[in-house]
């Protein structure tokens, strides 16, 4: 069970891998799409990312599927990890009073009710312990994708090139 969880996961990663190492495009155009989806994916709440990082990778000349694959990082199965653990981030940083366990059981809310209003009607607090939080993620896990694909586009073209020139 583990190892095909495993498997799966890595299958899921190098396909990803792939489409972002073979996309036409600069690597700094390449990166900045895929960090504006990953800042998006991390700032915006789900359900709304995509209006909000496609648009903004045009902005920014950014790759459009690197901004909609980006965005990815919050989904079905990681925002019960991600948004908990960003709203307590961004409580503990308003010195707010909201446990773990509070703030689990109003994200299970607004995941099972599938609307923002769930959240907003939990009061201030957590919402904006919420967007604080998203903050601090996005600037911290933003800069580290944007060098990460940057790195790992040149890399794959240098290594694709050398195996061009030997054939």
């Amino acid at each position: 069970m583990i190892k095909k969880l495993f498997t799966k996961c890595k299958r899921v990663c190098r396909f990803y891998y792939m489409k972002a190492v073979r996309e036409q495009g600069t690597p700094e155009y390449i990166a900045r799409g895929w960090a504006i989806g990953m800042f998006i994916g991390l700032f915006i709440p789900f359900g709304l990312q995509l209006a909000i990082s496609v648009p903004l990778a045009f902005l920014l000349k950014g790759s459009k599927l690197g901004s909609v694959v980006g965005t990815f990082l919050t989904n079905h199965f990681t925002i019960f990890i991600i948004y908990p653990f960003q709203c307590w981030l961004g409580n503990m940083i308003i010195g707010g009073k909201l446990s773990i366990a509070e703030i689990e059981q109003a994200m299970d809310l607004v995941v099972e009710k599938q609307d923002y209003k769930v959240l907003y009607n939990l009061g201030m607090e957590i919402v904006v312990s919420f967007f604080l939080g998203g903050l601090i993620l996005a600037l911290i896990i933003t800069p580290i994708c944007y060098y990460g694909v940057k790195y790992l586009v040149i890399r794959y073209r240098r290594i694709s090139a050398e195996k061009k020139k030997i054939n």
